[in-house]
């Protein structure tokens, strides 16, 4: 029985696994989607700049891997993350950012990834991480992978891990939204908390950095913000 050509076109288009790339920045959307539509088994099913659009794509275009970056409008990378984890628990997701991976690597796997690479790691690695993930494994660095099993076994990392490093995964968020100029009735706006909800993680902030006032705790964020690069 002969096969017609588009039946078979289709077919070909249907085995490839699917991406959907969520990102706030045009450029790095269309530049993944280029990079990713050059592979023969790899393809764009579509890109979105918020968490809200990416669970809404989720649910239309039933992708088979989702990649993820941790500063997003609206809904944060890491809050998208548990998200998806809640309504898609198999679905692969793969977090690519500008952030220091020593800080998020281990926070977007506890939050359900299955991987984290930076985006300034050379091209060809993205696309080793996509498959890596797609195929149940857990991908990070070597420096990473090092480093978390250090900690698993008892080593030196907790001597020598930052005090930004011990905040819980929304104190992160809050001293962020601080450094970036966010007053305590502005943030608990943006993450949908009371005032003095947000008030708590103030004071637990300071606890844990060792700051004396509120003054310091805002230098400390805006030092910390601008030394990350954190997109405002």
């Amino acid at each position: 029985m002969k096969t017609d050509v588009g039946e078979m076109v289709l077919r070909t288009k249907l085995s490839k696994i699917k991406v959907l790339v969520v990102d706030d920045h045009p450029v790095v959307r269309q530049g993944l989607t280029q990079l990713i539509n050059q592979e023969k088994d790899l393809v764009v099913c579509g890109d979105v700049e918020g968490g809200a659009q990416g669970l809404d794509a989720i649910k239309r275009l039933s992708p088979d891997v989702v990649i993820v970056d941790i500063s997003l409008r609206g809904m944060s990378g890491l809050d998208l993350i548990k998200n998806i984890k809640v309504r898609y628990p198999d679905l692969p997701i793969l977090v690519l950012s500008m952030h220091d991976e020593s800080l998020y690597a281990e926070r977007v796997l506890r939050a359900g990834a299955r991987g984290y690479i930076m985006k300034e790691e050379a091209i060809g690695k993205v696309l080793v991480a996509i498959r890596c993930v797609v195929d149940g494994e857990v991908y990070v660095s070597q420096k990473m992978t090092a480093r978390i099993l250090e900690k698993s076994i008892g080593g030196r990392f907790e001597k020598s891990v930052s005090p930004v490093e011990r905040l819980s995964d929304r104190e992160l968020e809050v001293f962020q939204m601080i450094g970036k100029g966010f007053a305590t009735r502005q943030v608990a706006k943006q993450l949908h908390l009371s005032v003095k909800t947000v008030e708590t993680y103030r004071e637990n902030i300071k606890e844990k950095m060792k700051l004396d006032n509120a003054t310091e705790l805002v230098r400390h964020a805006i030092q910390w913000v601008e030394g990350e690069g954190v997109k405002r």
